[in-house]
């Protein structure tokens, strides 16, 4: 008998040492991450997951109706954004997750659009709560949603669309326009389908504006000489050049736009400049390009007190600052999950639904809440009212976030050859 007591007070006191043990028994919730791994917005993605489930973990795990459960992630790669892949790989990567990975909870992905839309089909067909963190930035996805609320009421995105976006940046350039007098942009985009419907619409929504606008150039995936078009709108005068690129050949556009000495600011997405890296890989000749990387925190900024105990842990654990859109996201999408699940009490899917449509959080970059008939993560340009954007600008080889107001930790600043 007495030792069986020693047994259970060792038991006990172990417990209090390693609170781990407490609950490793338990079983785990499962969250599969379908993320095109070999790409920024699946690779940053995955950092973002993980990070916060090993947060969520050594703080305890998470609380399922009093009982602490460990969060377990599994990742595969859906290779979406790879030319030539089928949407019906991504499909078969999420189903894997489900059926053989036992996720209880999906996360991230699918990161194309047409593949995250086909997607909601099977997580209505197998009762998975999902949140879109990277990607997918068409407004289609949480459309479904509110057309048809009891078949796609399992789909959430806690990041931005198309239709916001494009609002950003047209308030930003008409921001620019009565502080330099700008008029004139010209549009080069990717030849994909996201990339030249982007750059259809912001020259629509400028035009109506009243700049001029020269017709969008289209470059196909590859290309590695801009210098044509480059002079082109240099003769026409253009003071701003939207670009929508996706490709790392991107970055040659801007040292030709630098050593061309251009009368114009590089404003757009483009992937390759959204990683801290892109100053060294420039070679310093990315100074002054503007970047949406679509959330705050997906740099260093001082948003809310959550944004830079993030960066200072994503960089602790994985050796470099948030890489770009899809970083922020993914880790809070994570905690809104865990608040949603510890809310309801349990990891049935209806009622997890019924907690995300209601939980209201400051997060990392600004206030966490769904619209519940959309799903959708509610946007704003004042972090205490929703979430915001991040759009940065390269100055002296660092991200210097310029927009929105509320969170600028710096004005935009003009080449010194346009002064």
């Amino acid at each position: 008998m007495r030792k069986v007591t020693c047994i259970i007070v060792l038991l006990f006191a172990a417990g209090f040492v390693f609170p781990g043990l407490m609950y490793a028994a338990e079983k785990p919730i499962v969250i599969g991450a379908p993320l095109a791994t070999a790409f920024l917005y699946g690779w940053d993605a995955e950092r973002g997951i993980k990070l916060a489930a090993e947060e969520i973990n050594k703080a305890g795990g998470v609380n399922v109706g009093g009982v602490k459960r460990p969060l377990a992630v599994e990742v595969i790669d859906t290779r979406d954004l790879e030319p030539g892949v089928p949407v019906s790989e991504a499909l078969l990567g999420l189903e894997k997750l489900i059926l053989e990975k036992k996720a209880d909870f999906i996360i991230g992905g699918p990161v194309r659009s047409e593949a995250a839309l086909a997607a909601m089909d099977i997580l209505n067909k197998y009762k998975k709560v999902s949140i879109i963190t990277t990607g997918v930035l068409t407004p289609a996805y949480h459309k479904k949603v509110e057309s048809n609320y009891k078949k796609y009421k399992y789909c959430f995105r806690n990041t931005s669309h198309v239709g916001v976006m494009m609002g950003e940046f047209v308030t930003l350039l008409e921001d620019l326009r009565k502080s330099y007098g700008f008029k004139t942009a010209a549009i080069m985009v990717q030849d994909v389908e996201h990339a030249r419907k982007g750059g259809e619409v912001m020259q629509k929504a400028l035009t109506d504006k009243g700049w001029t606008v020269i017709a969008p150039k289209v470059y196909p995936t590859g290309t590695t000489d801009y210098s044509v078009g480059l002079s082109d709108a240099s003769k026409k005068g253009a003071q701003i050049l939207f670009l929508w690129m996706d490709m790392p050949e991107s970055t040659i556009l801007l040292k030709q736009w630098a050593d061309m000495k251009m009368k114009s600011i590089p404003v757009g997405f483009v992937n390759a400049a959204e990683q801290p890296g892109f100053a060294k890989a420039s070679g310093g000749k990315g100074d002054y390009l503007i970047v949406n990387l679509v959330n705050g925190g997906n740099a260093p900024a001082k948003i809310t007190p959550w944004t830079m105990k993030f960066v200072d842990a994503y960089k602790k654990r994985w050796g470099l600052e948030p890489e770009g859109y899809g970083t922020s996201s993914s880790y809070m999408a994570v905690y809104q999950l865990k608040n949603a699940i510890e809310k309801a009490g349990s990891t049935d899917p209806d009622k997890v639904i019924t907690a995300l449509e209601t939980i209201d959080f400051m997060g990392v970059y600004g206030r966490m809440k769904f619209d519940p008939k959309t799903h959708q993560i509610i946007p704003s340009l004042d972090p205490k009212q929703g979430a915001v954007t991040g759009i940065i600008q390269w100055q002296k080889g660092k991200r210097v976030q310029v927009f929105p107001p509320k969170t600028a930790e710096g004005k935009v600043l003009l080449p010194p050859w346009m002064k």
